[in-house]
């Protein structure tokens, strides 16, 4: 139980972090008609992956039985973002720095979701299918358009 704490202590300080990092450097259009466009949210990217951080590790910090689900998701829409854009499908929002510690934090996640380490419930394939999906799908929604 204090492992599990611990390590969601440490993936909610690093979202927070993060999180404000982006949100100050985000420029917020002034005319409404801009934010009908898509590439008014490129800019978000990085912000949603923070906020996805910061739920799984509330999730993870709680026992809640949707952290695995949480974790995952967030594991694969780190991962997709720097692979999408080593691939040239998109050129990524996040800063280097910011991209190395989201997959570091990937990868702890990943463990944690699939092996089910701090029993908060195993996660099936079709959930494990559905993160995966819904992380490529947010990764396209702030990058592709």
């Amino acid at each position: 139980m204090i492992a599990r704490r611990l390590i969601a202590f440490v993936f909610i300080a690093i979202a927070l972090i993060l999180g404000i990092i982006f949100y100050s450097q985000i420029e917020f259009p002034v005319d409404v008609r801009s934010y009908f466009r898509f590439s008014t949210y490129d800019r978000f990217g990085p912000l949603a992956i923070s906020i996805e951080l910061l739920v799984a590790g509330w999730y993870l910090f709680t026992g809640h039985s949707k952290a695995n689900f949480a974790l995952a998701l967030f594991a694969f829409t780190a991962l997709l973002d720097p692979f999408f854009n080593l691939t040239g499908i998109f050129t990524s929002m996040v800063p280097l720095y910011a991209t190395l510690l989201f997959v570091a934090c990937a990868l702890v996640a990943l463990y944690i979701a699939f092996s089910n380490a701090f029993g908060t419930g195993r996660i099936s394939f079709l959930t494990a299918m559905g993160s995966f999906v819904l992380g490529a799908a947010v990764e396209l929604f702030f990058n592709y358009w």
